[in-house]
């Protein structure tokens, strides 16, 4: 009698706890094969996303290069400018 009991307890306790569940693996998967996945193999969706991007045309812009000129000579215009702020 006292066995029976202590099956019958254990029994409600798994019930208690529950089924553990598995982590789940992460699976790439295209858009395609998810869909027929999803909707079985009697459908026949292709979701061809780039199909319906329209087409732009890249535009070189050419910024004018400035001629490499003295290099010291723009050291001293900034050296102006630094004296401008330092005496107000």
């Amino acid at each position: 009698k006292a066995d029976k009991e202590i099956e019958d307890l254990k029994i409600k306790v798994v019930d208690l706890r529950g089924v553990k569940k598995p982590a789940l693996k992460k699976v790439r998967m295209s858009a395609d094969s998810m869909l027929q996945a999803l909707l079985g193999s009697k459908h026949k969706v292709t979701m061809d996303l780039r199909a319906n991007l329209k087409q732009v045309k890249k535009e070189v812009k050419e910024e004018p290069t400035e001629a490499v000129g003295d290099w010291r000579k723009n050291i001293e215009d900034k050296a102006d400018r630094k004296k401008m702020f330092e005496t107000s």
